[in-house]
């Protein structure tokens, strides 16, 4: 991420660092954080539970699974195949993987609401053809320790001596470039603007709106 520019939050202009493959199409948001792992305060320590039954056997015992690999355990850029984060749309999968470690994913394609869920927290999603994205699993696979760069301004996606093209949906574009992704720190940056069309609608009375920081 970049330092603060145009928008309440910092914009998203690229991504840079290892990968970590998860190969196979329709990969459910119960596969990324099962249900169980739902019943918590907040988010914080999701990340361990990441794709926990596809990790672990019923006795806690490892399977053969990428996010088990010491080889991938600073990996940063997911990459995946298609309809990646479909069924329920829980946003716990996108914290799961984020407080994994993941900052940025490129598949196939991706569920619509898991995307948004992504973009809410500032991991860009973005996608690019089938046999593109086999070749980058298999380079990531014989290459764990090589970084990747994701240029999400330019689309594009660096490796080895490859640049490839890939596709970054037009208003995620947009809220990552210009730092808009984030929707309560835009609330917060237009507080003072809320407040003058709420106490500007007659059936609000102005005494119980919330006082904005620069009121108190």
């Amino acid at each position: 991420m970049s330092d603060l520019e145009d928008g309440p939050a910092d914009t998203v202009e690229e991504v840079t660092g290892t990968g970590i493959p998860v190969r196979g199409n329709d990969i459910d948001t119960d596969q990324i954080i099962p249900a169980r792992f739902m019943k918590v305060v907040t988010f914080d320590g999701l990340g361990e539970y990441a794709f926990f039954d596809q990790r672990f056997d019923d006795e806690d015992n490892q399977k053969d699974h990428p996010f088990n690999e010491e080889r991938f355990q600073d990996a940063n850029v997911l990459v995946v195949n298609s309809n990646f984060g479909c069924g329920s749309s829980r946003e716990h999968a996108p914290q799961a993987l984020m407080r994994w470690g993941i900052d940025a994913i490129i598949g196939e394609s991706f569920a619509e609401i898991f995307a948004g869920n992504c973009l809410a927290l500032g991991i860009p999603t973005l996608t690019a053809d089938h046999e593109s994205i086999n070749a980058l699993q298999q380079w990531v696979d014989d290459h764990p320790d090589e970084e990747l760069h994701v240029d999400v301004v330019r689309e594009v996606v660096e490796y080895d001596d490859t640049e490839l093209s890939v596709n970054v949906d037009k208003a995620q574009h947009k809220a990552l470039v210009e730092g808009v992704w984030d929707t309560t720190a835009l609330m917060e940056a237009n507080a003072d603007a809320t407040r003058q069309v709420a106490e500007s609608l007659p059936y609000i009375e102005s005494e119980s709106l919330p006082q904005t920081q620069a009121d108190d």
